[in-house]
């Protein structure tokens, strides 16, 4: 019997979720598609396949991964060729096809051979992960002489264009090969936007040219990963900064690269006004008093540090190195933080009393808004569009700057009400840093409480929202802040299974959502994230 899962206006019918609540793990497949049409008979993927590309000239980079993707995941090395008997076939459509909108694929699985079409790269991409989720999920471990895939037919595409999922790397820093391991896991789950956090009290990340002191001084903390966050004590006199790293300019190049071949936009953030003692550690000239700043250990809250908004060097400043920041990205995006800045400092600090008088301002709150207008315009010239969380609401933002709302919806309402693009991550639903189960047994963490039926209950267009509000929505994205994760295998673990969830409610049809299905579909996973070596929370609690 076929089953077909359609984007109707419909739920699924009573047929098609029987079958589908029959747990098959030949279509455990997250997120779950647009369209699937389970037909008779499987496809055998052995020595005797080839792969063949067609319309490919302008998307090596893609086919070079599509490539090397099947001996990593299939264990199989399969041949290039032109035209073969038994194929899988990867190929851009010439003519685009509407149906498929911009990022989608259309997917086929005969007993004869596999195709994959797409409009652009990206949707092939998609349309292999999805071809590796129909394979058994310990193809990898077992590396059979054969790998049944099951004929079906898939027609998919995504509900947002905005799909992200954000690593913070200043609190503790994870090398290049984790970051790659996070993007391999991405691409996966079909996320397309790699959030960056670069910069804040604990650690600057990035190298810049023209401000060597970034990476000599405001890399590197004293290291007092042996105790507990909280029990973090600040530096004493005369103990060496050996804790922390950065990324040079090629090991970023070579990200960018890798997260490109697998549909993935990497979107960096530098965080201003506040969040900057390890900058005001290296370049103590940019604060508004003389207090000695040094790159945070632990808990540090209320977050003094912030810079001078009354010191014309600070502009210079932050413009010369977002200039080498978007010189070496070549993102749509680039975050500029805005959260968090206490402004007690300026309150009294006479250069930025004198700018808000000088420029008319109201209050420090206005203050602010003309440093990220200034920035804004600066990155505008450049052709870049600047992404801030909802504080830079206050004090008045242009309607060209997008709107990453953490504190809750009502940022993002309001934006979206005002007609500003909008990230949606509140973080009742999106921070993965929050316990995913009982804090009695699990590891210590920050805080909140996001179960992973809390994660999939998430919708990122708000209710209050008109449907043509709703059209200023982007998507949205979770976010992983690394106050407690000492480990890769730590940040894995609060990611996972957290990310699947926000997986399928950014890119599945809102009519799709079924909580029983998707946790169904769970042990399948768990068992090929096994294969690959990610580590996850096997619990699965319940909203209390």
């Amino acid at each position: 019997m076929k089953t077909s899962f359609f984007l109707a206006g419909l739920l699924l019918l009573a047929a098609g979720c029987n079958q589908q609540s029959s747990h098959d793990a030949a279509f455990s497949i997250v997120p779950q598609p647009v369209e699937l049409t389970p037909q008779e008979g499987t496809f055998a993927i052995d020595e005797s396949v080839s792969l063949v590309f067609q319309h490919m000239e302008n998307a090596a980079p893609v086919q070079q991964y599509i490539t090397e993707y099947f001996p990593k995941y299939f264990g199989k090395q399969l041949p290039v060729a032109g035209n073969a008997e038994k194929a899988i076939v990867f190929a851009l459509n010439e003519t685009p096809d509407a149906a498929l909108q911009t990022e989608g694929y259309k997917l086929t699985v005969t007993e004869n051979d596999i195709t994959i079409y797409a409009n652009v790269p990206a949707g092939l991409v998609y349309g292999l992960q999805t071809l590796y989720q129909l394979a058994p999920a310990d193809s990898i471990k077992n590396n059979p002489a054969q790998i049944a895939i099951p004929a079906v037919t898939i027609v998919d595409y995504p509900r947002f264009e905005w799909r992200g999922s954000h690593r913070d790397v200043s609190r503790h820093f994870f090398d290049i090969a984790h970051i790659k391991k996070h993007l391999d896991l991405m691409a996966l789950y079909k996320l397309n936007k790699f959030h960056w956090h670069l910069t804040d009290d604990h650690g600057w990340r990035l190298e810049i040219d023209k401000y060597p002191k970034l990476t000599e001084i405001a890399a590197w903390s004293v290291d007092r990963s042996n105790v507990a966050w909280r029990e973090g004590e600040p530096p004493k006199e005369g103990e060496p900064a050996t804790y922390g790293g950065f990324y040079t300019k090629d090991e970023v190049r070579d990200v960018i690269a890798y997260a490109a071949q697998r549909g993935i936009e990497v979107i960096p953030e530098i965080e201003l006004p506040g969040h900057c003692s390890a900058i005001l550690a290296a370049y103590p000239e940019f604060a508004c008093d003389d207090f000695p700043y040094y790159v945070q250990i632990g808990p540090y809250w209320p977050p003094k540090a912030i810079l001078c908004g009354g010191n014309d060097t600070v502009m210079v400043f932050l413009k010369e190195v977002l200039d080498e920041v978007a010189e070496l990205f070549p993102s749509e995006y680039i975050h500029i933080g805005g959260d968090e800045a206490f402004k007690d400092n300026w309150k009294v600090c006479p250069k930025c009393q004198k700018r808000i008088k000088d420029l008319q301002l109201k209050d420090e709150e206005e203050l602010q808004s003309w440093m990220i207008r200034e920035i804004e315009q600066h990155l505008i010239a450049k052709g870049r569009t600047i992404i801030g969380w909802d504080e830079i609401l206050a004090g008045g933002v242009t309607p060209t700057a997008v709107i990453m709302s953490w504190r809750g919806e009502k940022g993002g309402i309001e934006a979206a009400q005002h007609g500003n693009y909008v990230i949606m991550t509140p973080d009742n639903y999106c921070y993965f840093n929050y316990y995913q189960a009982d804090k009695e047994t699990e590891p210590a963490t920050i805080g909140g409480y996001v179960p992973l039926e809390k994660a999939y209950a998430f919708d990122p267009v708000p209710a209050e929202l008109t449907a043509e509000e709703a059209k200023f929505i982007k998507g949205g994205q979770a976010n992983l802040w690394a106050e407690f994760l000492f480990t890769p295998e730590y940040a894995e673990y609060m990611l996972l299974p957290r990310l699947l969830a926000l997986s399928e409610v950014v890119w599945s049809p809102k009519t799709h959502k079924d909580w029983e299905f998707f946790k169904a579909k769970l042990p399948a996973q768990k068992q090929r994230l096994a294969a690959l070596n990610y580590n996850y929370c096997d619990k699965v609690e319940e909203i209390k």
